[in-house]
């Protein structure tokens, strides 16, 4: 398996090459020259495998450059019981009829962002010993990719971390347990602007040819194919959990930001998996659901991008999508590469004569949730099923029930545990013990360690100088 470019001016990759980069050097997304079909037959004989053997399964179809023990290895390592509480890793409860949860945030972090992350950690270090190399982390974090970037990579041999996010926008849960870390290769900026911001300044920095090369520049953003690739084994995983029969079909709402998530259950669909609908549920930055429904994608600026109570999705520009709208436009890199330098200096582009493809060909549809939307879906649950959910899986919850069809079953994606946003639990319901992992105990009284910069590229590479030592060659 090779992988190439959604702008299409990189050569072609082995998985390891490319597990170790964030964008192309064109500028673009790597990602496989195909997906690899899964048939029925197959799919039931995924149907009883563990996580792991799943895991295993799917992934050995992508990293193929990866000697299968080595990679059964690093997948056995990464999915146990110990990490993430259970043999079934992302377990799938019921909520009521044709409506489920998929458990994906019993990792270290209380995230989903863990279910790859962990992997990513074990992948990181084997291709780097085989290579005898280092990299250079640099990544940007809305709240929940930071800290399970952090704990998978903290204290790992020939690599340092250093992870943006946008001051004083995450929950107290969450800088706590970004800021509260002491190991030497960790460390964390906070940029005076929001995600956008920070997510442009990791771009600035990787299209900086010169500086990437000499700084061994990589990333953990839902732009490293290795993220996307874990992802799509839940997928799988849940299906299985909720259906009998290849015949049957099941949707999935997933709260979105980034696009990461829901990209990686769009190429299991592409891969054959049967999901009828994936539904792309988005808080007031509403801008993937205005393409989902009208076919136009225009980003927002930081000043129009706004601070919500489901903070991991306050994304205006959504990476991930740009490998969507490679396949939805045919592999046509050079309109991929128009449309997206359009969208790096503020403009936005309009797809709406392909819009039919969108939710037809490629099964998406796309709501939105508000402040008093998770406020009252919290309430509801809470009080109708005893089921405590964060504000973004109740985003995605909210959706899902809004557009639910007659029959049809739909899974939501749980984005994190409720603990680590209290204060918007507590004001939906009121006070109440919010059940949390022993390990998290006392957690916002630990000591902090960040530094604030202004939103400049350049004040971040300084940061990095005084740290990583360059390449002489």
């Amino acid at each position: 398996m090779k992988y190439i470019s959604t702008r299409g001016k990189t050569a072609p990759m082995d998985f390891s090459d490319v597990l170790l980069m964030g964008l192309a050097p064109d500028g673009g997304l790597m990602l496989p020259e195909y997906y690899p079909l899964v048939d029925s037959e197959t799919l039931d004989e995924w149907r009883t495998l563990s996580y792991p053997q799943l895991a295993l399964a799917v992934m050995q179809r992508f990293a193929t450059d990866i000697p299968y023990v080595d990679l059964k290895d690093m997948v056995e390592r990464t999915y146990t019981a110990d990490v993430f509480g259970s043999a079934e890793i992302t377990p799938v409860r019921q909520l009521e009829d044709n409506l489920y949860i998929l458990g994906l945030s019993n990792g270290p972090t209380l995230a989903f962002k863990d279910v790859a992350m962990q992997f990513l950690g074990n992948a990181f270090e084997y291709v780097l010993k085989q290579k005898e190399a280092r990299i250079t982390i640099i990544g940007a974090t809305s709240g929940d990719t930071g800290s399970a970037a952090e704990y998978a990579l903290r204290g790992k041999e020939n690599i340092e971390v250093f992870m943006l996010s946008p001051h004083g926008k995450m929950s107290e849960f969450q800088r706590a347990q970004m800021y509260s870390l002491t190991d030497d290769n960790i460390h964390n900026i906070a940029i005076d602007g929001m995600f956008d911001d920070c997510q442009d300044i990791v771009k600035a920095l990787q299209q900086d040819a010169e500086f990437k090369a000499a700084y061994d520049l990589g990333t953990v953003n839902s732009i490293n194919w290795g993220r996307i690739l874990a992802q799509i084994v839940y997928y799988f995983k849940a299906y299985f959990a909720v259906t009998n029969s290849n015949d049957e079909k099941v949707s999935f709402s997933v709260p979105s930001g980034n696009f990461g998530n829901v990209c990686a259950g769009h190429i299991a669909r592409e891969m054959g998996l049967p999901i009828g609908r994936l539904i792309v549920a988005t808080n007031e930055n509403d801008v993937l659901n205005d393409f989902f429904n009208q076919g136009a994608y225009q980003p927002r600026p930081t000043d129009k991008t706004y601070v919500t109570s489901s903070p991991s999705m306050d994304i205006s520009k959504a990476s991930n999508f740009e490998r969507f709208v490679y396949l939805l436009l045919e592999k046509d890199s050079a309109r991929v590469h128009e449309l997206f330098e359009g969208v790096k200096s503020g403009q936005g582009f309009d797809l709406s004569d392909v819009l039919d493809a969108v939710n037809t060909r490629y099964g998406f549809a796309a709501g939105k949730s508000t402040h008093a939307d998770r406020l009252h879906t919290i309430k509801f649950l809470y009080e109708q099923y005893d089921e405590l959910v964060d504000p973004h899986t109740a985003d995605g919850i909210k959706v899902a029930k809004e557009l639910q069809q007659d029959g049809e079953v739909i899974i939501c994606a749980e984005t994190a545990l409720p603990v680590k946003f209290a204060e918007t639990i507590v004001e939906a319901i009121g006070p109440i013990d919010i059940v949390r992992p022993p390990h998290t105990e006392g957690l916002e009284t630990l000591e902090q360690h960040v530094t604030v910069l202004d939103n400049d590229a350049k004040l971040v590479a300084e940061q990095i100088r005084q740290y990583v030592k360059p390449n002489l060659t």
